[in-house]
């Protein structure tokens, strides 16, 4: 079955403080958009990749690139004004049958493992998203500023690379924009589909702040 990852990097340095989109900051010495994309060449070689960037930076990705194996299959794509935007840009690259990943540029810790189990299970069930256990507490801010528990037994963090087969989540896209889509297995939702779940990993961070660098670095040096 073909294979497609759409990466989105379209995030900004402001959390992290640094003047450049985080997804070109360095962890062991190597972009984090590179240790990303390495993480699905590793998993799946014959996998084609669409990285989807600010245009301001596709040149910058490109260099990037210039010396990974000639067999990998990458493409760049301008990102939109919004997540959806850029997820449906780089879908419209997707040109055939087959498993398509969505995956955040900046979970550079995800490992061929979870792509694999992630395939697997998309293509036996439609879909398949990445969720792992909370261990904090967790309480309810309601309107009248009244707050509750919520149970955390039966919450999950939702991780990438959150992946499908390519007919349904091309076809969930069809569908306007809306506020509620925080992610890719919400539009899926929305389009009247049922979302399936797998075990993610506790390593497969978002990183956003500096802390997160000093977490990857260490996490990558003990591999």
């Amino acid at each position: 079955m073909k294979k497609f990852a759409v990466i989105v990097a379209g995030g900004s340095g402001t959390r992290m403080g640094s003047a450049i989109p985080k997804q070109f900051l360095e962890v062991r010495a190597k972009p984090i958009l590179l240790h990303t994309v390495k993480a699905f060449i590793e998993a799946f070689q014959d996998i084609q990749i669409i990285l989807v960037l600010p245009e301001t930076y596709l040149e910058s990705a490109k260099s990037i690139f210039e010396n990974l194996t000639p067999s990998a299959s990458l493409s760049f794509v301008k990102g939109g004004a919004t997540r959806f935007d850029s997820v449906k840009n780089g879908l419209a690259s997707v040109d055939e049958e087959g498993i398509v990943f969505i995956h955040d540029a900046v979970r550079c810790l995800v490992t061929p493992d979870l792509i694999k189990r992630c395939y697997q299970h998309a293509a036996i069930n439609g879909s398949a998203i990445p969720v792992v256990p909370l261990r904090d507490s967790l309480r309810i801010i309601k309107t009248n500023g009244e707050n509750e528990i919520l149970d955390r037994e039966i919450v999950r963090a939702v991780q990438t690379p959150q992946t499908f087969k390519t007919a349904l989540i091309k076809e969930a896209f069809e569908q306007p924009y809306q506020t509620s889509f925080t992610d890719e297995a919400s539009v899926l939702g929305s389009a009247g589909y049922q979302v399936s779940l797998l075990q993610g990993e506790e390593t497969n961070i978002k990183v956003t702040f500096p802390a997160d660098l000093i977490f990857a670095e260490h996490i990558m040096s003990v591999k």
